[in-house]
């Protein structure tokens, strides 16, 4: 299902690198959406974005503002698994509430 959203913003990416960028925030509202959709369900990510979005204007501060998570960490024996490589990193807020960070050095 997350697939099916990811498809439009995608190509509005593509699309959007043809113009100057004009967000008011980082990261970007597309790859804050698509961030949201590779790490949330998809209702919690459609909401999310769509605040995320309605919040994109002149009337708010802008700024950093990146994606908030629920995550439960894998128990000791999952830890075991081989890890390719790391594209997401996850900081703290508050117990269960994680930021996400990318690392762009991921696909390196």
């Amino acid at each position: 299902m997350n697939r099916f959203y990811q498809l439009p913003i995608n190509a509005y990416q593509s699309i959007s690198r043809l113009f100057p960028a004009n967000c008011r925030y980082y990261p970007s509202c597309s790859e804050y959406a698509k961030w949201q959709f590779e790490l949330n369900r998809a209702d919690k990510a459609l909401l999310q974005t769509t605040l995320r979005i309605l919040r994109c204007n002149q009337l708010f501060e802008g700024g950093i503002d990146y994606p908030i998570i629920k995550y439960t960490p894998p128990k000791l024996l999952c830890l075991s698994q081989n890890i390719k490589s790391i594209k997401y990193w996850l900081i703290p807020k508050d117990k269960k509430l994680f930021y996400v960070i990318k690392d762009y050095g991921a696909y390196q």
